[in-house]
């Protein structure tokens, strides 16, 4: 498949605290992966910056403008959540790269896939104010960004450890924007309840799967099977954007699951079947969460391994293993989730 990487050296220019989980390490570790790519033949694209309409697409003028008055300083924003001088220009390179990734995508041949390896993360930041580490929410500038260039129904799937409360608010009303999510529950930053599903318009365009600490590949494995790809297929999504984080990951030092490098192949892998099935291939993921660096690395490279059609993964099985967690978090959402495309038996 052809595959696209979004990244820029200018990401660790955004410091935090000493201390600091989301800390500039993370970058590097991410660069790293990139140039191994890059030297296997994948083009490595530096990304654009995020201007002011693409991100008052999602985020409120007067967030966008709070952040613009911190450039140039260092400011806490909350007890998790800091600027330096340079955040202002990185928060919207990380913004722009899922413009980038997007437009890569649509503009490619068919089939075409990009992933946007980027920091700070996005997926907590809501329309009018950044928290989480995260300054303004990148995958959700990408997906209205896909839904200005034409595109009818856009989902996003989110696989980070923590809800992404960001992406669910800007879109819990709006049925053209289908957003899942797994994730730890409960836990920061306390949404994500199965009963979460959409408001309006968007009524039972949100599916949230809760599962509880301590779940495994094959926890995550069966509700992929049981309800996030049952869904995502049902939906139809013209693209599919993945909020790639893998803080989900066992050495993990922020969650409590015990997910593996391969967990998370396998993951991408029913993603990446999704987007053939029925958006011609047509996937952007970005980074998002993972905060133990070797892990990082190498679950985001394992994912670009099969995004690029490097790694195959056969999805013909169920893992083996305790699968207990995920089934109650199945049960709740069968049980919760009245979806208007219906999935599932009723």
């Amino acid at each position: 498949m052809p595959l696209t990487i979004i990244t820029s050296d200018r990401f660790v220019d955004h410091v935090t605290p000493p201390g600091h989980p989301e800390r500039p390490a993370r970058a590097e570790a991410l660069a790293g992966v990139a140039r191994r790519w890059r030297d296997r033949g994948v083009p490595v694209l530096e990304p654009r910056l995020a201007e002011e309409p693409d991100l008052v697409r999602v985020h409120d003028a007067a967030h966008v403008a709070a952040m613009r008055a911190t450039a140039g300083q260092a400011t806490m924003i909350d007890a998790d959540t800091f600027t330096s001088p340079d955040s202002w220009t990185v928060g919207r390179l990380a913004a722009g790269a899922a413009l980038t990734a997007v437009d890569a995508v649509l503009d490619g041949p068919a089939g075409s896939r990009a992933f946007a390896l980027v920091r700070p993360p996005g997926h907590h930041a809501e329309r009018d104010k950044a928290m989480g580490f995260c300054l303004f929410n990148s995958i959700a500038v990408g997906a209205a960004h896909a839904r200005a260039r034409g595109l009818a129904r856009v989902a996003v799937m989110d696989y980070d450890v923590h809800h992404g409360n960001g992406t669910q608010q800007m879109f819990y009303d709006d049925p053209d924007v289908f957003f899942v999510s797994t994730h730890q529950f409960p836990f920061y930053p306390g949404t994500g309840a199965a009963g979460e599903t959409g408001q309006g318009d968007g009524a039972g365009y949100t599916l949230n799967v809760p599962l509880e600490a301590g779940a495994t590949d094959a926890d995550y494995d069966l509700v992929f099977r049981e309800a996030v790809v049952p869904a995502l297929m049902a939906f139809k999504p013209d693209l599919l954007l993945v909020s790639a984080g893998f803080d989900a990951h066992a050495d993990d030092p922020l969650a409590g699951m015990r997910m593996s490098a391969g967990g998370f192949a396998r993951l991408t892998a029913h993603l990446c079947a999704v987007a053939d099935a029925c958006c011609e291939g047509r996937m952007v993921l970005m980074s998002e969460g993972g905060y133990q660096a070797d892990a990082l690395a190498e679950c985001a490279s394992r994912a670009v391994a099969v995004a690029a059609g490097e790694e195959r993964v056969l999805l013909g099985e169920p893992i083996p293993g305790d699968d207990r967690r995920g089934r109650s978090a199945v049960q709740q959402v069968h049980a919760a989730v009245r979806l208007p495309f219906h999935p599932w038996p009723r």
